[in-house]
């Protein structure tokens, strides 16, 4: 296994909707593996999406983390105030001609499309080349361009080991979003170099997306870290932990009085409450 000396890592939530055991892993791994190697934690909250941002649940998911007993290094840190470095970013892809606007919807998308990719149906290029009015529209990243300018590109998880980026995968993906200043692939690349995080700790149901971020990282000259997907909590019935389907908060168990470091120790170990584990515990070799 790779291991990366004093490792800056990062637990990054969004105050759409209250935390969840699935959030309460990710964190402690972030946690736990700096902490295990001398390294720093980062906390970062990405409230960049007005529509579904409530700044009422930043104090909660403190809360929240001081109660499974996580402490984090420095301020707290929040998207909204990077909006400046996203903007410059989109001005240097729209200098290298490797973004353009983009007006179709998710239906006409969707209708369109002949292939899928990791997100879904593959945007099939309808905008590449044309002139389309920017106003309001979303910006994509022409790929096959950018990934022809950078060549091949590799990138490291501490798990699966080297891997060849194969960004082409996503096809021509929104790097500047219509109702947002960024999607997450821009500005978590952004904000990880900007946080100096050198150990990307997330789920392995981002995997594939490491290879946009890499290709990002090489068009934005931006350090690369290294990257540790870790295995999901499910629900009872196979499927993933999610706020949208009222998955069972920390909030409320904090609120009936239950051990937060207690269940922070069964996470550790592999003993999940509720639900089915994947994985056999938080350990250096996980």
């Amino acid at each position: 296994m790779t291991v990366t000396p004093r490792p800056t890592t990062r637990f990054a939530p969004s105050p759409n909707g209250p935390l969840h055991l699935g959030h309460a892993f990710a964190a402690i791994v972030a946690h736990d593996l700096a902490r295990s190697r001398g390294g720093r934690f980062v906390l970062r909250i990405e409230d960049i999406d007005a529509g579904r941002s409530r700044a009422e649940l930043v104090p909660e998911i403190l809360a929240d983390l001081a109660w499974l007993g996580l402490a984090w290094d420095g301020p707290v840190v929040f998207q909204s105030r990077r909006l400046a470095s996203y903007a410059v970013a989109a001005e240097r892809l729209k200098a290298m001609g490797l973004i353009y606007p983009c007006r179709c919807t998710r239906a006409e998308v969707l209708a369109a499309a002949t292939a899928t990719g990791p997100d879904g149906p593959l945007y099939p290029g309808t905008c590449r080349g044309r002139d389309v009015d920017p106003r309001g529209a979303a910006w994509r990243l022409d790929m096959t361009r950018a990934a022809a300018l950078v060549g091949p590109l590799i990138w490291t998880d501490e798990r699966a080991g080297e891997q060849p980026a194969q960004p082409e995968l996503f096809g021509d993906i929104v790097l500047l979003r219509k109702e947002a200043p960024a999607s997450y692939h821009l500005a978590a690349t952004l904000d990880d170099a900007a946080d100096g995080v050198t150990l990307v700790t997330r789920g392995r149901d981002l995997f594939e997306a490491t290879h946009v971020h890499r290709l990002l990282q090489a068009l934005l000259d931006l350090p690369v870290p290294t990257w540790h997907h870790h295995d999901l909590l499910l629900e009872a019935d196979g499927r993933k932990l999610a706020k949208r389907r009222g998955s069972p908060s920390l909030a409320d168990r904090r609120r009936h009085a239950e051990d937060g470091k207690a269940l922070a120790v069964a996470l550790r170990e592999g003993r999940f409450p509720a639900g089915i584990w994947l994985g056999a515990g938080l350990r250096e070799s996980a």
